[in-house]
């Protein structure tokens, strides 16, 4: 079975101003093929794609041009939806709740059972690190706890896929390290992850395939292990081609 597919991607972003309106072409001929489960990594600079690349898989966009497919169905589509955890670049929560109760709101909204819904809840906390931060107002977090909390959220429905958006992005060390026992453990129960990341060490550490994306195009997908750590070089060298 296919778990990521896209095929021809193009997406174009309109800004229009009081006097002009100017086109930006955000992916230019996007394709991908997914077919093992893992860790998919999509390394890029600031602005080459990445953030639209996922929002497009999740339905957020639309594309001008080309499909897109999760597990072998086309996307947007409702029930493929259901089987996906999302990780947003940037989180913004209820600063007023705490962890516990941030996580029942985000479990009512994913239709979950009383008692699957409790048994989630208690799983995610756990698994994430914060069960004995649970009855913490979130106005009362760090920038990597409050990381952690909203993985947790994106782990409620128990998904198949995770889109991780910049998942270590303005993380210390600690965190970035956390997040990435978390990402390590997730491939080690059979999920596939899909993450963006400008930072290659973290890539490297995690993920079995790259693609790198530069200007809306992806450049090269590689395989990580067959690189012998010179990853950082051969993404210097790819986008200064």
């Amino acid at each position: 079975m296919g778990i990521i597919r896209i095929e021809n991607v193009r997406k174009i972003y309109i800004r229009k101003s009081l006097w002009n309106a100017q086109k930006k072409i955000a992916l230019e001929n996007l394709n991908l093929d997914i077919t093992e489960k893992g860790v998919f990594g999509l390394l890029g600079l600031n602005g080459s794609g990445k953030t639209t690349t996922i929002k497009l898989l999740l339905g957020l966009v639309f594309a001008d041009s080309g499909n897109l497919f999760i597990f072998d169905e086309k996307i947007p589509n409702l029930e493929i939806r259901k089987k996906i955890g999302y990780l947003p670049e940037a989180s913004y929560f209820f600063k007023y709740l705490t962890a516990k109760e941030l996580l029942f709101f985000y479990a009512e909204l994913s239709f979950l059972s009383g008692k699957e819904k409790q048994k989630r809840v208690e799983y995610v906390l756990e698994f994430v690190g914060l069960k004995e931060a649970e009855k913490v107002r979130l106005a009362d977090f760090s920038k990597g706890m409050l990381q952690r909390i909203a993985m947790a959220q994106a782990l409620l429905s128990n998904p198949d896929l995770l889109l991780l958006d910049e998942p270590t992005g303005g993380l210390d060390p600690v965190g970035i390290r956390k997040m990435r026992e978390l990402i390590l453990r997730l491939r080690d129960e059979g999920k596939t992850v899909f993450f963006s990341s400008h930072f290659i060490s973290e890539v490297e550490k995690v993920c079995k395939y790259v693609g790198i994306l530069h200007k809306g195009k992806l450049k090269k997908t590689l395989e990580v292990s067959a690189l012998n750590g010179k990853l950082e070089d051969i993404f210097i060298q790819t986008i200064s081609e």
